[in-house]
């Protein structure tokens, strides 16, 4: 017999979400600061996106593992939550030591553990957003995860703004981190936990037999995987890797790119691997679901890898991009790259702000225009935000376009997710949503290897040109979208 999960109230629906405020702060400010933090403590502005390279890793790896497990969890404190609070633990121990790194290895660490603390926590806690709600409740319920990370993302980025606007010292000497934004992410930390927290503790979980009585059936899964297809696409994959491993050590690739040849090589080896395993485990059980995604779910994870590939493009490279246009700068340190650093967390604070309001005008959008066509228009509206930052010259004019990145970070975190969730029953939501938020990680990884050899190739390594890269990112992303069956 199917049940009916009960409407929440918007009271509920926000206790639920507010843990989104904490976890977007373990994101917001290494966004805004790691590259300033790295070049700071030494890191040439080419090696600054290999300093990124190990989170990425690391999520590509946890994000499914933790997904599968936590499907299959149920302890005294629930199914979600053990995973997402522990996670949420590690990250604010690591968002404390991060600035007090005293070397650029540590630095990048800090980085590492952050990553993979983050992923610990967000996959899970996605899925117990999902668990919590009836299908006609989770697009609004998905916008408010995204208000509230939008509203942590902007307290983030400002704190060390504000820090400095409350007299904490911006100098950093060599080798070290300036004080206001060791004391920002100090606060962070304290918030993170704090939130999450709250969501965990003031909320219930389903146990699974509930779950399976919502969906409507108590059966096992089963796997759809088929040992022939995985045996197939693992050749194509080995020949892919084997076949640009050659290109790459004719013409002597950068190091960097040989991490495309590395993941097209391991994914192929796993395929292959799996294919040969009759037991269903956790590797088995990824792997199948992986290659054998629906042709919606594939479609949403090309544009999900668009979109986030602009994205970190943004993370890794804003600060330097905007301290060379509008700082006239490119020494890491100096009081200009300083003010620049500090003005682009102001400008990340404002695009997450807006993206704030944007949530209340997006289901107008949807409404009017069918949800792939208001993802479309607000990744357009994202790219052209970028495209103006190349030509504006007045710094305080930069907040203009951050209205139309508040548009497309909006409808990034929310309208995905909102076109995924009714597709999964709650058995494989959390080993799903793991194997969906790897085409979050994947684009960077792509952006770590190829970023400096585009920019050097086809802009003679200026930086401000990675926001033309992508503009472009999230011009293929919103044509992707369009062709998109109805999966909500």
């Amino acid at each position: 017999m199917i049940h009916s999960k009960p409407i929440l109230s918007a009271w509920q629906v926000c206790k639920i979400c507010l843990g989104a405020f904490g976890i977007q702060f373990g994101f917001a400010l290494p966004q805004a600061n790691a590259t300033r933090i790295f070049q700071n403590l030494g890191a040439s502005l080419e090696s600054v996106p290999l300093l990124w390279l190990a989170g990425p890793i690391t999520g590509l790896l946890v994000q499914p593992l933790v997904g599968y497990y936590s499907d299959r969890t149920w302890t005294r404190f629930g199914r979600r939550r053990p995973y997402f609070l522990v996670g949420a633990m590690l990250a604010a121990t690591t968002v404390i030591a991060m600035p007090n790194a005293t070397t650029l290895w540590m630095a990048a660490l800090s980085l590492w553990i952050l990553d993979a603390s983050l992923n610990l926590t967000m996959g899970p806690y996605r899925a117990f957003v999902a668990d919590q709600m009836s299908p006609e409740q989770r697009s609004s319920g998905y916008i408010m995860y995204m208000f509230f990370a939008s509203l942590g993302a902007v307290v983030g980025s400002l704190l060390p703004w504000a820090m400095t606007s409350l007299g904490v010292s911006t100098i950093a000497p060599a080798g070290e981190i300036s004080q206001s934004v060791k004391f920002a992410f100090y606060v962070g930390a304290t918030l993170l936990i704090s939130a999450v927290c709250w969501s965990a503790f003031t909320t219930r979980e389903y146990p699974p037999e509930m779950l399976d009585q919502f969906d409507g059936t108590a059966a096992p899964a089963s796997s759809d995987r088929s040992p022939e297809k995985m045996r197939r696409h693992a050749y194509a994959w080995l020949a892919l890797g084997a076949g640009v491993l050659i290109v790459a050590y004719l013409f002597a690739w950068r190091a960097a790119l040989y991490v495309l040849v590395v993941g097209s090589l391991l994914y192929g080896v796993f395929l292959l691997a799996a294919s040969n395993l009759r037991s269903e485990n956790a590797f088995t059980t990824i792997l199948g679901e992986l290659d054998s995604m629906s042709a919606s779910m594939r479609r949403l994870a090309l544009v999900q890898f668009c979109s986030w590939f602009s994205l970190f493009t943004l993370f890794i490279y804003t600060t330097p991009a905007i301290a060379r246009l509008h700082f006239g700068t490119t020494v890491a340190g100096s009081p200009e790259f300083e003010a620049a650093g500090n003005w682009v967390g102001v400008l990340f604070a404002t695009y997450n702000a807006l993206g704030m309001l944007a949530a209340l005008i997006i289901p107008y959008f949807v409404k009017r225009f069918g949800i792939r066509l208001a993802h479309r228009i607000s990744l357009w509206m994202g790219a052209a935000g970028l495209l103006s930052m190349m030509f504006i010259r007045d710094a305080d004019w930069l907040l203009a376009p951050m209205i139309g990145l508040g548009f497309a970070w909006a409808s990034i975190i929310s309208l995905p997710y909102a076109m995924l969730a009714n597709d999964l029953p709650s058995r494989k939501m959390g080993v799903n949503i793991g194997i969906f938020n790897i085409f979050i990680v994947i684009p960077q990884l792509l952006a770590v290897s190829v970023l400096s050899v585009l920019l050097d190739v086809f802009a003679g390594g200026d930086p401000s040109y990675a926001l033309v890269i992508a503009a472009i990112g999230w011009f293929l992303a919103g044509l992707v979208v369009l062709p998109l069956r109805r999966v909500s």
